[in-house]
């Protein structure tokens, strides 16, 4: 069956069958290849995007320029210091505005309903950049990563997320997993666990009957066993500094550790993460959190520079997915 992806906005992937997320993922290999190669055919020459960032980025934002540069389109990039949205304009409106300049509006911010108001009143593709509740252009570049470092199809593969698995991450993992037919775990916390959007988990479990994929959800030190993928996510962001003491305690016996690694009793285990990464103490925060007595790292520097993690091939591959993202609802 043709998959037809123009005038389509991508806000969560619970929105995208198999076939057209295949077929994502797919373009994505090509263009990276064209890309390699040095070959473009500027699939998006004359087109305009507009990036509305409410959060702060690298490699989103640096995705989203370059991947519509190489191919020919021309991008605006407003922060929240330079846009009038939500401020002096409301959202709807701003979104209707947008729509009359822009062919594409690229949206990075806090609450699910600002993504998809923007795609209701902006008569033009947008394009989930990040929420609280799901990064699905992220989950896109590791499939991508997967895909290069594992030698098996996607349906046979077993993601363990291990950490905060609340956070926006774990969902997007929990969206994905159950669309291609995935094995995923949720490995963190009983007290997250308790927590989990009960709604969010019904919609998945009921996508993964259809197709076969596995959703489990443990604090057992076993479910790793058998894994393919290590990933995690750091447990404190700015502006979270007074949760800090209590997050350490609660998330450090789900630090991923070489013994981690291990305990999945595959040698080829590759290890994830969407970045940036506490991984040292080369940051200001986590340099000032361990003077205070916190160790925030979610992954230690061991893993992170071992042969295991693809943490690079991964951030690189935001490109790659973005522009097929891109070239497939504008170009």
């Amino acid at each position: 069956m043709a998959v037809n992806l123009k005038g389509r906005s991508l806000l969560t992937l619970m929105d995208f069958t198999t076939e057209e997320i295949r077929y994502l993922l797919d373009l994505a290999h090509d263009l990276k290849a064209k890309k390699r190669s040095g070959d473009s055919n500027y699939l998006l020459k004359g087109k305009n995007i507009v990036l509305l960032f409410e959060k702060t980025s690298t490699r989103t934002r640096c995705a989203f320029e370059v991947a519509a540069l190489d191919e020919g389109a021309h991008v605006t990039f407003l922060d929240s210091g330079s846009s009038q949205m939500g401020k002096k304009e409301s959202l709807e409106d701003t979104a209707k505005v947008l729509g009359r300049y822009f062919d594409g509006i690229e949206y990075r911010g806090y609450k699910q309903e600002a993504v998809e108001a923007l795609a209701k009143y902006s008569g033009v593709p947008v394009w989930n950049g990040l929420t609280d509740v799901d990064h699905p252009t992220q989950i896109l570049a590791d499939l991508l990563t997967i895909e290069e470092h594992i030698a098996k199809p996607l349906n046979k593969v077993k993601v363990v997320f291990a950490g905060d698995i609340r956070n926006n991450m774990s969902y997007a993992w929990m969206y994905g997993c159950a669309k291609m037919g995935m094995h995923y775990v949720a490995f963190g916390p009983k007290e997250l666990s308790e927590q989990l959007d009960q709604e969010a988990l019904n919609k998945v479990y009921k996508i993964a009957k259809f197709t076969g994929a596995k959703i489990e959800i443990s604090n057992d030190i076993e479910c790793v066993k058998g894994a393919d993928v290590i990933y995690t996510d750091i447990w404190a962001s700015m502006g979270e500094e007074a949760q800090i003491p209590e997050r350490v305690k609660m998330l450090t016996p789900y630090k991923v550790t070489m013994d981690l690694l291990k305990a999945t009793e595959n040698e080829d285990i590759i290890f994830m993460h969407c970045l940036p990464s506490f991984h040292d103490f080369e940051t200001k925060m986590a340099r000032e959190q361990y003077e205070l007595g916190y160790d925030i790292r979610e992954v230690t520097d061991e893993v992170f520079r071992s042969r295991h993690s693809v943490v690079f091939d991964e951030a690189e591959n935001r490109l790659h997915t973005i522009k097929a993202v891109i070239v497939a609802t504008i170009a």
